[in-house]
């Protein structure tokens, strides 16, 4: 994390800040050796100084590397899976809605209940039309279809000899196969009912089992693979404000995302004045585009800009604290697919080991001459540069900045002087 100065007279005119400053350098070396010692990563940080007793690039590396492999438990994923298992949930109730929960479920158990649906389906009507066949006498020796020219018998179902042939018949009802050799008579009604309800059974079966497949690959859920926010947020000044910014981007040429919009909220601990201790408790982040608020126009990645004023629950938070503080940033993308008219949503989550405070991103856009047009290189889209950045909260330097202006104004004395008029007495 690198910690430096934007304004160069705060810094000189205020010592005291100075101070600070080299003072959290040296508790944020601390905090990486504790963190380095708890991981083993080595043994000595002493050994990693140089002559001067500065810690040396080695000891920086691995501390980051340190750094970095802690992982902090949060409620949505980077890819925007939310971490959240349910527990003592009656399965019953994914069974009331079968759809959404065949539809959510892996493919190997769509492919599974797909095969079972068909296959059962099947089997249940072949061994209704076996019933009926044996019941009416279809299955006995002299009734087989090589003896019934001999003893004029006529069948349910032309051409069957057994269950092997019921099954056969029962896939070509389902699904109007139709080779033209088993075909049903006149002779028993109760076929001719049975094959009406096999038609809307199967037709509702199909209906229920294909749909779900298409839903499953259809699933706006997948258009977000090519929504991308950036691995890092950063805090630095824009227009003399300290700001929280991220990036997000769409890489897809077609098939843009329209009526784009985008919010933030932060997770945290809070307690009540009662004593309750919330540990999920959200707060909303204002943030904008540019000066679009949550409305973007999408077409190219921007970055999302949340400004650290005394509406932010960041405002009294320095770089220090950033270190020692434990929060979720939670950032949705919400939009419409151009090709198919569906609604999706894309989500991130920032943890604060992954605030770059003093960091700015570096501009990814660039002038195509040759397709005349604009040209994203998304290599850039996680890089940062280091910006001077002051350590102290936005509090605090509304603080120093108002203390500025009024020990550098002049103190002017305004003497007023009101004059009289004589009037003389009058003689008498």
């Amino acid at each position: 994390m690198m910690l430096t100065w934007e304004d160069k007279e705060i810094e000189k005119e205020t010592p005291v800040f100075q101070t600070q400053f080299h003072e959290l350098q040296t508790k944020d070396e601390l905090r990486k050796i504790s963190i380095l010692k708890s991981d083993s990563a080595m043994d000595d940080p002493d050994t990693f100084r140089n002559n001067k007793g500065e810690l040396s690039n080695t000891y920086r590396r691995k501390a980051a590397e340190a750094l970095s492999s802690r992982q902090n438990l949060r409620a949505i994923l980077k890819n925007g899976e939310c971490n959240i298992f349910p527990s003592q949930v009656p399965k019953g109730k994914f069974i009331r809605d079968i759809y959404t929960t065949l539809v959510d479920s892996r493919w190997r158990w769509t492919f599974a209940m797909l095969s079972m649906g068909f296959f059962g389906s099947w089997f249940i009507f072949a061994v209704a039309w076996w019933l009926i066949a044996f019941l009416h006498g279809d299955l006995e020796p002299n009734h087989l279809p090589m003896n019934q020219l001999a003893s004029n018998w006529t069948p349910c179902v032309l051409e069957v000899y057994g269950f092997s042939s019921c099954f056969l018949f029962s896939v070509e009802t389902q699904h109007t196969t139709g080779y033209g050799q088993r075909t049903p008579t006149e002779e028993c009604s109760e076929a001719i009912f049975l094959m009406c309800i096999q038609n809307v059974a199967g037709s509702i079966i199909e209906t229920f089992l294909i749909g779900i497949v298409f839903a499953k690959l259809i699933r706006p859920k997948r258009r977000t693979h090519t929504l991308k926010f950036s691995k890092y947020a950063v805090i630095n000044k824009r227009d003399d404000t300290l700001c929280l910014m991220f990036r997000v981007g769409d890489m897809r040429q077609k098939s843009r995302i329209i009526e784009a919009k985008i919010k933030a909220q932060l997770i945290r601990r809070k307690q009540t004045k009662e004593g309750e201790n919330l540990t999920n408790f959200q707060s909303k982040l204002c943030i904008s585009a540019d000066e679009c608020e949550g409305d973007l126009f999408f077409i190219w990645p921007m970055i999302i800009v949340h400004k650290i004023d005394s509406r932010s629950p960041f405002y009294y938070m320095s770089a220090q604290d950033l270190s020692r503080e434990c929060f979720e940033i939670i950032v949705t993308l919400e939009g419409t697919i151009e090709s198919t008219d569906q609604k999706t949503q894309a989500r991130s989550s920032y943890l604060p080991d992954e605030v770059l405070w003093g960091h700015r991103f570096e501009p990814m856009h660039s002038l195509d001459v040759d397709k005349q047009g604009y040209r994203i290189n998304y290599d850039m889209f996680d890089k940062t540069v280091t910006v001077e950045t002051p350590l102290c909260s936005a509090a605090q330097l509304v603080e120093l900045r108002g203390a500025q202006k009024t020990s550098n104004v002049p103190k002017i004395t305004v003497r007023t002087e009101i004059r009289v008029p004589y009037v003389a007495p009058s003689k008498k």
